[in-house]
C-alpha cells in the first residue's frame, strides 16, 4: 500500500473528493464547513497526497501551510469501501510526518461533533498521544449541532 503525492486528476480521486464535500454539507452546518474544493487542493500551500492498494484508492488528505511553523490538515477521506481498514492512520501518520519535516511546530485540523464523525475524532484523539509529540495539534470542533 503506498501513498502518492498528486493524483487529484484521477476520477476516484475525483469522487472521492466530490463524497467527502456531500457528506460535510450533509453533517455540518454551512459556515463549519472548512473542506477544500478540488481547485483549492492545488494551490501551492498544500500537499494533497493519495493511499492506493493495486491500483484501488483507499483513501486521501492533504497538508495546508497556514504559516512556515503551523499546518492544517485537510480533505482526509477513507474511500466508503475501505473503511476500518486502516486507511486513516496510515494516512494521518504521513501527514504528521511531513508537517514535522518541513518544520511544523503547530499543526491543526477541523472534525465535526455530529455521530458522523466520531471515528475521525478518536482516530485524531489516539494518533495525537502516541505520535504527533512535540508537535502542538489543536482540533477544532464546532460547538453549534445539527
Amino acid at each position: 500500500m503506498g501513498v502518492v503525492e498528486g493524483g487529484l486528476d484521477h476520477p476516484d480521486v475525483i469522487a472521492l473528493l466530490n463524497l467527502h464535500l456531500q457528506s460535510m454539507q450533509l453533517y455540518s452546518p454551512l459556515e463549519s464547513i472548512h473542506a477544500l474544493n478540488i481547485d483549492e487542493l492545488r494551490r501551492e500551500d498544500v500537499t494533497f497526497w493519495s493511499i492506493w492498494q493495486e491500483r484501488k484508492l483507499k483513501g486521501c488528505g492533504a497538508l495546508k501551510m497556514l504559516d512556515p511553523d503551523h499546518g492544517e490538515i485537510k480533505s482526509m477521506r477513507t474511500s466508503p469501501e475501505h473503511l476500518r481498514e486502516g486507511i486513516a492512520q496510515r494516512l494521518l501518520e504521513h501527514i504528521i510526518i511531513q508537517a514535522k519535516q518541513r518544520g511544523c511546530c503547530r499543526l491543526s485540523l477541523e472534525t465535526g461533533r455530529v455521530e458522523a464523525f466520531l471515528a475521525a475524532r478518536r482516530l485524531y484523539e489516539k494518533t495525537v498521544l502516541a505520535i504527533a509529540p512535540p508537535l502542538l495539534i489543536t482540533a477544532k470542533i464546532p460547538t453549534v449541532s445539527l
